[in-house]
């Protein structure tokens, strides 16, 4: 039962006639015809005290709070309307909206201070990435430049591993740019018709010098399927398979072998490259598509790297409708798969 300001006015008028006429009871002398004049007359003047005091002093002033929260709510998250509530008690309606209000607010200030810890991290960690190639270039020329120019052989030395830690600043500033791109829907994907194997096997191509180098062996499977035609970025998928097939060479084990599997679905190709590495410890695995992450950091800048791979792997397949998990066991290897929609 909806407790309105007419019922709730009615029950408490109702109530204080009936007291005035039991204490009329106890008056000698009163007739019928006076208890109902004074029931009658305490009733209707109870009612209209209380309708009032109720409806001008209380009710419209909750209900004009009810509707500044209102207000509030659709300016600050974008509630669609059905999401409010609709009751006849103002009081209860108010009670409900300042509870989602605070919960809302609640829940901006947690991600607020999640993005602030996200924020100082990031900046840490740049400061980081950046300040290692160019301290490395600037000893080298500092070290040229307080007399080393002289010696042929030490200054090509020096200058080469001067332009490496150049080349290597470089990189990181291009992964940076493209990576804040594409989280900001920048950089959109154009798809298209591409036959993903023999794109993989170009990419193959081009990493088989360092595959030698690690005696590692590529292939990819099945070898009956001649191609996996896929609607997709050409350019950015290239990208994603170059980087985890380095990655599978890079940290794998030397004498190993990479795997590129195409499985055919209905709609989609799953893709997995799987190497006979080490592995990874399964506490690293939920963070491994962070910006900068490594499993082992003095191993991953020895391999080189700006530590942004992944994370422009994830959001490349993210633009492309898919996702990619990660399956390790140490010292078995590890496996990171996705799937693409297939082209007509």
């Amino acid at each position: 039962m909806r407790f309105t300001p007419r019922i709730i006015a009615f029950l408490l008028a109702l109530a204080i006639s009936a007291i005035t006429v039991a204490f009329l009871s106890f008056v000698s002398g009163t007739n019928g015809s006076m208890f109902f004049v004074a029931g009658l007359a305490s009733f209707s003047a109870a009612f209209f005290l209380i309708m009032y005091a109720i409806e001008i002093l209380v009710y419209r002033e909750v209900t004009k709070m009810h509707q500044t929260i209102q207000r509030l709510k659709l300016k600050d998250f974008s509630f669609p309307r059905k999401a409010i509530v609709s009751d006849a008690n103002p009081l209860k309606k108010l009670n409900q909206e300042i509870f989602v209000y605070v919960a809302r607010k609640q829940q901006e200030i947690d991600e607020l201070k999640k993005l602030e810890i996200f924020r100082r991290e990031f900046l840490a960690d740049v400061s980081h990435e950046l300040k290692t190639p160019i301290f490395a270039a600037q000893g080298f020329i500092h070290t040229l430049l307080d007399g080393a120019m002289d010696d042929v052989k030490v200054r090509d030395k020096f200058l080469q591993k001067a332009a490496k830690s150049l080349d290597g600043l470089d990189a990181l500033v291009k992964d940076l740019v493209a990576l804040s791109q594409m989280e900001t829907g920048e950089i959109r994907m154009h798809k298209e018709m591409v036959d993903l194997r023999l794109l993989t096997l170009e990419v193959c191509e081009q990493l088989e010098h360092k595959a030698n180098l690690r005696k590692t062996l590529l292939k990819i499977k099945p070898d009956q399927l001649a191609h996996v035609w896929v609607k997709a970025d050409a350019y950015r998928i290239t990208q994603v398979m170059t980087n985890l097939i380095e990655n599978a060479i890079k940290y794998g084990n030397d004498n190993g072998k990479v795997v590129i599997h195409f499985e055919e679905e209905k709609k989609h190709f799953v893709i997995s490259v799987r190497d006979n590495g080490p592995g990874i410890p399964s506490e690293h695995l939920p963070r491994l598509f962070e910006r900068f992450y490594r499993v082992d950091k003095s191993r991953s800048r020895e391999k080189g790297g700006t530590g942004l791979g992944l994370a422009i792997v994830k959001h490349i397949l993210s633009a492309h409708g898919s996702k990619i998990s990660v399956a390790s066991k140490v010292e078995k290897g590890t496996t990171f798969s996705f799937k693409l929609e297939k082209a007509d």
